[in-house]
């Protein structure tokens, strides 16, 4: 057997089929209960808050743990997947935050559920970065915007998902419910994936050539479905080091810049805004059931604007899409404190998730996983969620001071700082790898915006 194996041109020019569908639904599903179990906590702590259970302070503090958790699971799964496998990283972290999630279920007080949900954040930190990641090694480069865009809507759905369950279980069951349901979904999703082959691009990678020719022997078969395939493309002779000091140094540090940025924007964003929606809500005056509408209404723009990033990255490119997204975010950013009228409130809070979502999906879908090369995308996308995870720690503390002094326009403004950084740190260092093989983008592709042109 040819041990040559040229995985990533063979699996470029293989036709979308039911191989590939397979793939996304396996990793699709475990996706949709990771961002399940994110959201659980904008609809659980307006609850244990208006209960008693918790307080302000801890509410933070349990956001805060999940931060911690989710930049540790970043960062372990980094390096446990480049040496390990992607394989062995994504069954691992699922079945971790399925245990967390049900032993939550059961917290005797707020201290032991802020434990629990650390090691949820561990699990939920390392699926974010291993699944986008293992997508990318598998889907054509013509149609990968899409394919991975749409693996991010399977994430945001978890949020309308998990108001519209809060708001039908936590009023007959509690809040330990979504917990429990959280848990139960994570766990069957781990049983079912344990079919889900490993990336022939990383078995190639690590020298291990013959297993990684005979797993793309079976998914050509599978792919192929008894027609001939287009011949692959000769095979990429741009050399990739695999040593974790490549990261530092000249092309991949400009991009290690780049995913930083947009990783502590777009965490920020999420986790300093949208999910605290349901508190704001609540300690604005609303009752819990017209906070959850209110939120409702609004998260439903999550898959839409997801939608919408998977559907044009392909078409109108990474860096337009990501700095017309940001730009429209913050006009509407700035507009948002400014309404009162309980029926434009929502609308308008509509409208400002979607381009949010949007660049949900191009950022932790599409763009961080294709800046880096096979030999060190798992360390690299782990460090740089790792640096996203880890600024947002005090996200919520700062969260909590700025809108008890300044109401939503002081949380807004901090978001809208942060978009202006992440619009002038893509445009001016950010690579356009629309329509092109990951092999290909190892090249140096870091010519500043100003003499280059967006391909």
């Amino acid at each position: 057997m040819s041990t040559s194996v040229n995985a990533g041109s063979r699996l470029d020019r293989l036709p979308i089929g039911p191989f590939h569908r397979r793939i996304m639904l396996l990793i699709g599903i475990g996706m949709f209960f990771d961002g399940f179990d994110i959201y659980i906590a904008g609809t659980v702590l307006g609850v244990t808050l208006k209960t008693g259970f918790s307080t302000l302070s801890e509410n933070a503090a349990f956001i805060s743990a999940t931060f911690v958790g989710m930049m540790l699971g970043s960062f372990a799964t980094g390096f446990l997947g480049d040496r390990y496998g992607r394989r062995f990283t994504y069954q691992f972290n699922l079945l971790l935050f399925g245990i967390a999630s049900l032993a939550a279920a059961f917290a005797p007080n707020m201290m032991f559920l802020i434990v629990c949900r650390f090691f949820m954040g561990v699990g939920l930190g390392a699926e974010n970065v291993v699944g986008y990641s293992t997508m990318t090694e598998f889907v054509p480069a013509r149609t990968r915007g899409k394919w991975l865009g749409f693996t991010a809507v399977c994430v945001v759905t978890g949020l309308p998902a998990a108001l519209l369950v809060a708001s039908v279980v936590v009023p007959v069951f509690g809040w330990r419910a979504m917990f429990v349901l959280g848990g139960v979904g994570a766990l069957i999703v781990w049983y079912m994936r344990k079919s889900l082959p490993e990336s022939p691009r990383w078995l190639e990678a690590v020298g291990r050539t013959a297993e990684a020719e005979a797993l793309m022997q079976a998914i050509e078969k599978e792919a192929a479905q008894g027609q001939p395939l287009p011949a692959p493309a000769a095979a990429a002779t741009v050399p990739a080091s695999p040593d974790l000091g490549t990261l530092f140094t000249p092309p991949l540090l400009s991009r290690m810049i780049v995913g930083a940025v947009c990783l502590i924007t777009i965490n920020t964003l999420l986790y300093g805004f949208v999910t605290w929606l349901p508190v704001f809500f609540i300690k604005q005056g609303l009752s819990i059931a017209t906070s959850f509408g209110y939120s409702l209404l609004m998260a439903l723009g999550a898959p839409i604007g997801s939608a919408i990033g998977a559907l044009t990255a392909d078409r109108w490119g990474r860096k337009p899409t990501i700095i017309g997204a940001s730009l429209i975010s913050v006009v509407l950013g700035i507009i948002y404190p400014l309404i009162s009228d309980p029926f434009l409130l929502p609308a308008v809070g509509f409208a400002l998730t979607v381009p949010i979502y949007v660049l949900v999906a191009l950022l932790f879908g599409i763009y961080i996983p294709e800046l880096f090369p096979t030999e060190v995308r798992l360390r690299a996308s782990g460090i740089v969620n790792t640096l996203g995870r880890g600024a947002t720690i005090v996200t919520p503390f700062l969260v909590v001071t700025l809108f008890e002094a300044r109401g939503v326009a002081g949380v807004m403004a901090l978001m809208i700082g942060l978009l202006i950084v992440q619009i002038i740190t893509v445009w001016g260092l950010g690579i356009e790898p629309r329509h092109r093989s990951l092999e290909e983008l190892k090249k140096d592709e870091t010519a500043p915006a100003l003499v280059k042109q967006v391909t």
